[in-house]
């Protein structure tokens, strides 16, 4: 048994980006969002109006049950962590688990081994496990993801670009040459986390300053990623596009956790609030993707079932 290379539907329609939604976009919305209130009722029924097939959540239980596709998350600092994961996520029927893997300090030896178990996991149990692009974890720095990619080709990702657009600040130098370095890591990503930075922030409100040069290098990296998707897909292969926007702070353990995400801006109450909306965010942020889906397939010779995304 192994992992898919692609995530995939079961049916005949062409190649194509799904939407899908991680959690924590509808987590904590303030009262002033127009996306939904906090209970679960509430959340499936604005879920499905946004037309979301996909959902991304450390307990999918809810979500499989709606009659939504689902993706896992998790974390693994040892070797041993990799195989509940994976026999997890193969157990439930989520379609992948995105992995956090190691906090970054590991030796070559030490990362070998943990994406060698994580490799193994999802092959014994044909559930696929994405390694995600993540600070603090082994796929932290540009250079030393490129360098997995080397030891492991058959690695796959869950493209979050803002770890690396922000954290190691792409802008510094030349963005291009960066990106095209970087193909080897685009053309293996079965997953984007939809998020928009800017050179010093992580999480930038989509209201605040909608003409700004991150954007288009998002769109632009994203466009990537789906090239690389696209190359050998076949009919019923999805890339799902999960916008993952994290509020301010959260409640943990019976106290006001911050989170430092979403950014806070004094409201027209005079009170500190998020400086935009998440809800909204997210649809903005499917509407970039996808324009940078149409794009490479408008780029790229393809299969000849491969279509315009709707």
């Amino acid at each position: 048994m192994s992992a898919p290379d692609r995530l995939n539907d079961g049916g005949a329609a062409a190649p194509r980006l799904r939407k899908d939604m991680n959690y924590v976009t509808f987590l904590e919305l303030p009262a002033w969002s127009v996306g939904p209130g906090p209970q679960p009722d509430e959340v499936i029924a604005a879920l499905r109006a946004a037309n979301v097939e996909g959902v991304q959540a450390r307990d999918p239980a809810p979500y499989l049950a709606a009659g939504f596709r689902a993706t896992g998350i998790g974390r693994i600092l040892s070797p041993a962590d990799a195989e509940p994961i994976a026999r997890r996520g193969a157990e439930l029927g989520l379609d992948a688990t995105t992995i956090h893997l190691g906090d970054g300090l590991e030796t070559d030896a030490d990362a070998d081994r943990l994406l060698g178990a994580m490799l193994e996991a999802a092959a014994r149990h044909g559930h696929p496990m994405h390694l995600e692009t993540h600070r603090a974890t082994l796929a932290q720095d540009m250079r030393r993801t490129l360098s997995l990619v080397e030891r492991f080709p058959e690695v796959r990702f869950t493209a979050d670009l803002s770890h690396w657009y922000t954290g190691l600040e792409m802008t510094y130098g030349d963005f291009d040459a960066k990106l095209a370095r970087l193909g080897p890591v685009f053309e293996r990503v079965r997953m984007i986390h939809g998020r928009i930075g800017d050179p010093g922030c992580f999480q930038v409100g989509m209201s605040v300053d909608p003409q700004r040069e991150a954007i288009r290098h998002f769109r632009q990296m994203w466009r990537q990623c789906c090239l690389g998707f696209l190359q050998g897909a076949a009919p019923g292969d999805v890339l799902p596009f999960a916008a993952e926007l994290l509020p301010a702070a959260v409640m943990w353990q019976g106290r006001r956790a911050p989170l430092y995400y979403a950014r806070l801006a004094t409201g027209p109450d005079g009170e500190l609030r998020e400086e935009s909306d998440r809800w909204s965010d997210a649809e903005r942020l499917w509407e970039i993707a996808s324009d940078a889906f149409d794009e490479a397939l408008a780029s790229t010779a393809g299969p000849a079932a491969v279509q315009a995304h709707p």
